[in-house]
């Protein structure tokens, strides 16, 4: 009854793997240490997760005073933001970290598709959704809440 190996008990001990000098060890623990940091940093960057609160006076920016109106509304407190104008009292908001390469992803109020990755050409419509170019994902969806009283939107996500 039990285990033939541990400690205590009758039997042979299992045998040793084969050994690693210190610095082999060392140089290898390191390695792989950098490459979670770089994973988790690449991600964060690529999917846009960066915190999000801005709070901006619409009037502002000119662009969003008439209905599908689009501008880029960071502070940068938080990463590249833009906001669209989908109704009268009616706000959209996205990060602009492109979800395939991390890259900004510009904006251009007027034109269709209104967002453009630089960096490998992936197209997004106003709402966030891809349109063309290099497949990938959406632009991350940001919460808006606007006051009309004193026009501004605050952006959060």
């Amino acid at each position: 009854m039990g285990h033939q190996n541990c400690e205590g008990c009758k039997g042979t001990p299992p045998a040793a793997g084969p050994e690693i000098d210190r610095r082999a060890f060392l140089a290898q623990g390191t390695i792989a240490a950098v490459a979670a940091v770089l994973a988790v940093g690449c991600a964060a960057a690529a999917t846009g997760t960066s915190h999000v609160n801005e709070t901006i006076a619409v009037g502002d920016f000119p662009a969003l005073s008439a209905v599908g109106g689009v501008a880029r509304v960071d502070g940068g407190s938080g990463g590249p933001v833009a906001a669209v104008r989908t109704g009268q009292a009616s706000f959209a908001a996205f990060s602009l970290v492109c979800p395939h390469y991390g890259c900004t992803v510009g904006v251009y109020n007027g034109s269709t598709p209104p967002f453009q990755c630089p960096c490998h050409g992936a197209e997004f419509a106003g709402n966030g959704q891809w349109y063309g170019g290099q497949p990938t994902g959406n632009l991350r969806a940001l919460t808006t809440a606007y006051d009309a009283s004193t026009g501004t939107l605050t952006i959060t996500g």
